[in-house]
């Protein structure tokens, strides 16, 4: 796996807290279901570990939280606040694409 940085902004596709709030942006999601989630959209499959790390931080960071359910699952929700992160942190790696795309064609 390979991580690209750009001071605490850009991130590579596979790092696990923006692949959690890309799946969550469609609807609230327990751990097991956002695993599923982001091995279909992005074919990466996070452990444990690593999957709930990332939620931890995301909570901590007021950009998903938990929700109630009936369910012995947790599901959680992706915040407005959230959202906005992940718009920005899109925008940045959707200008890295275009330059990128833009540069690796043939002359």
């Amino acid at each position: 796996m390979y991580y690209v940085s750009r001071y605490n902004a850009l991130r590579n596709m596979t790092d696990p807290s923006l692949l959690v709030l890309s799946s969550l942006a469609d609807g609230d999601k327990h751990g097991y279901a956002m695993m599923d989630d982001i091995a279909a959209f992005a074919g990466i499959r996070l452990g444990p570990g690593t999957l709930y790390g990332a939620i931890t931080r995301l909570e901590e960071r007021g950009w998903i939280r938990a929700v109630e359910s009936a369910d012995r699952r947790k599901p959680y929700r992706l915040t407005a606040e959230g959202r906005r992160h992940l718009q920005e942190e899109l925008d940045v790696l959707n200008r890295v694409i275009k330059v990128g795309q833009r540069r690796v064609k043939p002359a």
